[in-house]
This record gives structure tokens, C-alpha cells and sequence, in this order.
């Protein structure tokens, strides 16, 4: 089969389309043919080793042979243990974590759920690790609350304007310029853009802020949340470092949420079937609806790596026709 791997860890030049044996199906794995996949900052970032303690677990000095890109996928089983949930001829879709450009992929199926009716494959690709997030995120979240999302443009902050504003929140989104337009278009009651207007300085509070850029301090941050708001942190924090700034970000929100009656979360999660299902339920219920900036051709990883990179994507990039 024919997949996309790296054996240095690096920009997007290194990544190379080769022929390798299929994977084996291990036991409890579903074996998947793999018919779209999407990128995230997760990509770039396993391929960078940025932040460096992704080296820990993925390679000290270089990435660990056989390794594939690739999180979010959607796709056809093509074989399954007895007794399994899923069936051959099954379409699905879920986060995989790594693996997915490729034309095969053995996954938990813990990590899978059936593909949501009504969607492409390609659109079923764009949901698992920005929707799952998004939900994580907005946890809290409670009818009539004012939420502003910070990086309303992205791909997880297009789901999350969708589902806060399916919630019955009253959403305020953040982001450049050019993207004012698509914010409302998917439910945000108001846009800030950042290159006119600091939202930290404004003087307006918010019972959830969900932060997907880390663009500001703690201070400023909690300037602009309620006295007992909610401060959902997935883009970490300013300052810190490559190193050690995600390990600061999570231990001063837990530190300081024992001090102050603010709520400062550090996002962490594992995806699973139920979140993937509860997400599927939004997605067929028209909660929500992906935004996908451009579809990229599987020969064209490498290409679609270095446009989410210089995050200056709307919504999700999409790799196609992969099998």
C-alpha cells in the first residue's frame, strides 16, 4: 500500500510517499481503508517535533521507523474481530492518533464510530479531533451564557461556534479581517477583530473563554472572564518556552483555579467511541457542519502540511481521494 512517512524529523520536505507492506490487524483493531483524512496542528507538529517532549514518545533523535502522519480519517472497514461492533463494508470515521495517509490503517475501535449520515467522507474527516475538542472545550457551557471563542476561523473554532451556538449561548468570535464574514455565517452573534480590538482590554466579561491561539497572558485572559468563569485553554499560553511551556500552562491553571474563583482548564482528552457518537449525533442533527478550506489530493500531503502550517487555513484542510 502506499503511504506517506518520515525518517527526520523537520518541514514538510521530508515527508515521502512509499510503497509498504499493509498493516496487520492486531487483535481488538479494526483494519480500515482509509478514504479521506484531514490535517491538524498535531501533524505539523509531530513532524516538527515542536513542542520537543513530543520526541519522549515519538523518537529521541528520529522519528520511529515506520511512522505515518495522519489523526482524523474516514473510511471503509475492511475486516473485524468477531464479536465486533463494526462489519466489513461499514463506513466510519474517527481519530486515530497517527497512521491515517495511508491507504490502510489497523485502529482501536475504541477510536472509531460510524460515519455521521448525510456527510462525505471528506466532511466526516474534517470532525474527529476539532469536534471532539470543541465539545471538551464547551463542557461548561450552559444556556444563555456569553462564550467567546479566540480563533473563531480555525478548525476547531468553526466547530465550536457551531456547537456553543446549537447550545443556546451567545457566541462572540475572534478572529482576522477576512474571516469576519464566515463567523457570522456559521452562528457567531458577534465578531471582534483582533486587528482592531483587544478583546483582554475591552472591558466586556464572558462566562467561557475558549482559547485556540495563546496569543495572551493569564492576566489579560482572566481580565475578560466573569468572576466565576471559564477559561478553557487549548491553545497554551504565552511564555514558557518549546520545551516546557505546555507543562506551565497546565500547572499554573491547576494552581491558580485552588486560589481564585475563576476556572482556568488546560484542555487534555483521549478520543473515544462515545464522543465520537455524541459528535456524529450533532453533525446528523445539523448542529454542525464542517468548514473545509480545501481538499488536497493524496499526492499532495506534503503541500496540504504547509497550508495548515502557516495557519492561515479557514476551518479544515482535507486530503481526498486516498483510496
Amino acid at each position: 500500500m502506499k503511504a506517506w512517512t518520515w525518517e527526520r524529523y523537520g518541514s514538510p520536505d521530508v515527508l515521502e510517499m512509499r510503497d509498504i507492506d499493509p498493516p496487520l490487524r492486531k487483535e481488538g483493531e479494526v483494519l480500515v481503508r482509509v478514504r479521506a483524512a484531514s490535517v491538524n496542528p498535531y501533524d505539523w507538529r509531530h513532524l516538527r517535533a515542536d513542542p520537543q517532549f513530543i520526541r519522549l514518545y515519538a523518537g529521541l533523535r528520529r522519528p520511529k521507523p515506520g511512522s505515518i502522519l495522519g489523526a482524523d480519517l474516514a473510511g471503509v472497514v475492511e475486516d473485524a474481530p468477531a464479536g465486533s461492533a463494526f462489519r466489513p463494508g461499514d463506513e466510519v470515521f474517527g481519530d486515530v492518533q497517527l497512521g491515517a495517509f495511508a491507504e490502510l490503517v489497523s485502529a482501536p475501535q475504541g477510536r472509531l464510530a460510524a460515519k455521521p449520515h448525510g456527510l462525505t467522507f471528506e466532511e466526516a474527516a474534517a470532525l474527529p479531533m476539532a469536534g471532539q475538542t470543541a465539545m471538551k472545550a464547551l463542557e461548561t457551557l450552559r444556556p444563555g451564557q456569553h462564550v467567546l471563542v479566540n480563533g473563531a476561523a480555525g478548525g476547531i473554532g468553526t466547530c465550536a461556534v457551531q456547537l456553543a451556538k446549537a447550545a443556546g449561548a451567545v457566541v462572540t468570535g475572534v478572529c482576522g479581517t477576512r474571516n469576519a464574514d464566515l463567523v457570522r455565517s456559521i452562528g457567531a452573534d458577534r465578531v471582534v477583530d483582533y486587528t482592531r480590538t483587544d478583546f483582554t482590554r475591552s472591558g466586556e466579561r464572558y462566562d467561557l473563554i475558549v482559547d485556540l491561539v495563546g496569543n495572551h497572558s493569564l492576566r489579560r485572559f482572566r481580565r475578560a472572564l466573569a468572576p466565576r468563569g471559564t477559561l478553557a485553554l487549548v491553545g497554551g499560553l504565552t511564555g514558557g518556552g518549546r520545551l516546557f511551556g505546555p507543562l506551565i500552562q497546565i500547572v499554573t491553571g491547576s494552581l491558580m483555579t485552588r486560589f481564585v474563583r475563576q476556572n482556568i482548564t488546560p484542555i487534555t482528552w483521549e478520543p473515544g467511541a462515545e464522543s465520537l457518537r455524541r459528535l456524529a449525533a450533532h453533525a446528523e442533527a445539523g448542529d454542525i457542519r464542517p468548514v473545509i478550506d480545501q481538499v488536497f489530493q493524496f499526492a499532495e500531503v506534503p503541500e496540504a502540511v504547509r497550508h495548515v502550517e502557516s495557519r492561515h487555513a479557514r476551518g479544515k484542510v482535507v486530503i481526498g481521494g486516498i483510496a
